[in-house]
């Protein structure tokens, strides 16, 4: 049995309506220009704009569009769960078995405010992100460790600095990611980076 017209588009707002809370999470990662700590929205719709402008460092047969609905919804469980920065707690916090548990179940609520059949799509979509197998994940991944890279960069050290990373440590957690998915693009920033870090 179909939903209703309207109850459809209540569960589309309930669902939208949340979906706003994402820009109230703050990040460890900075804007370019240092001035404030950016909010989780704005990080997936920059990372967004990343793809769009960075299709070309994709691997062929990466459907962009398919990367972009991922960049948008993957860090939806921040509402519930918060950021987890990279580097934090010696690199674990952010992979560890409480923070992924914590994600599913923020993923079950959050995506689970929509109509069944959307529930269903984007929940498939950010579980692809997080196994990060397919050739889409793999890409979209590899933008969502450049991003705080450039603004690190940019800002003067950021979160290097405030964690007291070293290059090696940068180079295992985030550009062997970006490697997997965009080898040209992490040889590119690499070089940027590597300066940095003496």
């Amino acid at each position: 049995m179909t939903a209703e017209p309207t109850d459809r588009l209540s569960a589309q707002f309930a669902f939208l309506n949340e979906a706003d809370r994402l820009k109230s999470v703050l990040r460890a990662t900075t804007l370019v220009d240092g001035s404030r700590r950016e909010n989780s929205g704005e990080h997936s719709w920059h990372l967004a704009l990343y793809a769009m402008t960075l299709a070309d460092q994709a691997a062929p047969g990466v459907n962009i569009d398919r990367v972009i609905r991922m960049l948008l919804l993957h860090d939806l469980v921040e509402i519930d769960v918060g950021d987890v920065p990279i580097h934090s707690k010696g690199g674990t916090a952010h992979a560890s078995a409480d923070t992924q548990a914590a994600e599913a179940k923020a993923a079950d609520r959050i995506f689970g405010l929509l109509p069944p059949d959307q529930a269903a799509s984007f929940r498939a979509l950010w579980d692809e992100f997080e196994a990060a197998e397919t050739p889409d994940a793999v890409f979209a991944k590899s933008l969502d460790r450049v991003q705080p890279v450039m603004a690190n960069l940019m800002s003067g050290g950021g979160t290097w600095v405030e964690y007291d990373v070293t290059f090696d440590q940068l180079e295992s957690r985030v550009g062997v990611k970006i490697a997997k998915g965009a080898p040209r693009l992490w040889e590119w920033v690499r070089a940027k980076v590597r300066p940095w870090f003496g």
